[in-house]
């Protein structure tokens, strides 16, 4: 069992909390750090966990094991580096960065201190997407040509903080909220991507926003693909992958469509499962040397590096290409 200090305690710190404490058999939270104390003492006493209110008094609590980073995404760069640099693998929550020079800096901190690293793409533990990658790396699709996807849904409403509402911390409308688990998807399907061009459109800022984004894509190895998200609308998943031979859509968690020649498809469900849980157990494996973390830092990299890219090509207007 990994003890791990959890720094941030907003809404989604409480969830990854609810999610882990209690009901996994491979992590558990013995510290929390939060800045707003009086509201998060109620949880550390639920969950039977210290609470502090700096990031250092956690690294210097010698029950702590590992780190788990919910904290606003400007600062997770940086984060990383001292928790690394203190000797404890770290699990950062979505994005990484916000900048590929910061998270190619993140990436090597661990790597120079030889810990593991975890990233909060927690769509890539949905069943659905696990059995799209499954037939497409059975070869069964044949060559893939082109993926698209749509993820929109309801959080940036119901789940508010003034930081989300930044453009220094949150840019590209719903971007950092639902589209990155999209460009994380494309990225863990076709690999690095060599251009972008993205568009924004605000209907509403505020507590409340209301806005849609759209991004096409070209990737290094010749691949294309497209997505959209509008921030606000009910919840809706889709990501598409085409091949000669064949494709596989996954739709929401659960459903894949499977497509074949001649007319033929078919319709599969799967067990819901947690997939912060999943995530959450996927980097105590890591930790403990069982297995490595499913997402690559590498891919980490290439995901922020498209997403730096995005959010550039919607400010100018003007396609963006990414050099490796």
């Amino acid at each position: 069992m990994i003890n791990a200090a959890i720094i941030g305690l907003g809404w989604w710190g409480r969830n990854i909390v609810q999610c882990v404490q209690g009901k996994s058999t491979k992590i558990r939270f013995v510290h929390g750090v939060s800045k707003e104390i009086d509201a998060a003492l109620p949880l550390a006493e639920a969950h039977d966990f210290t609470l502090t209110d700096d990031l250092e008094q956690a690294l210097a609590d010698r029950r702590v094991e590992a780190v788990v980073l919910a904290t606003p995404h400007s600062l997770h760069a940086d984060q990383i580096v001292r928790v690394a640099a203190a000797g404890k693998p770290v699990f950062c929550e979505k994005p990484l960065a916000l900048k590929r020079t910061d998270a190619e800096r993140a990436v090597a901190a661990v790597k120079k201190a030889g810990v593991a690293i975890g990233v909060g793409q927690n769509k890539r533990f949905w069943p659905s997407m696990v059995e799209l990658r499954r037939v497409v790396a059975s070869g069964a699709l044949g060559r893939i040509m082109h993926i698209e996807g749509h993820y929109s849904n309801e959080n940036s409403a119901r789940h508010f903080s003034a930081w989300r509402d930044s453009p220094a911390e949150s840019p590209g409308g719903g971007m950092t909220g639902t589209g990155i688990h999209l460009v994380d998807a494309f990225v863990g399907i076709g690999g690095p991507v060599a251009e972008v061009k993205a568009q924004v459109v605000s209907f509403r800022t505020g507590r409340d926003p209301r806005d849609a984004a759209s991004v096409m894509f070209r990737f290094a190895n010749g691949l294309s693909g497209y997505f959209g998200l509008v921030r606000a609308s009910p919840i809706y998943w889709r990501v598409h992958v085409f091949g000669d031979e064949g494709s596989i859509e996954a739709l929401g968690e659960t459903e894949v469509i499977v497509r074949t020649r001649g007319g033929k498809s078919e319709r599969r469900e799967f067990p819901k499962a947690d997939s912060i849980l999943a995530e959450m157990d996927a980097f105590a494996d890591a930790v403990d040397g069982r297995a490595p973390y499913p997402i690559t830092p590498v891919e980490m990299v290439n995901t922020i590096a498209a997403f730096e890219a995005i959010i550039q090509s919607m400010g100018t207007g003007m396609s963006v290409s990414i050099n490796k």
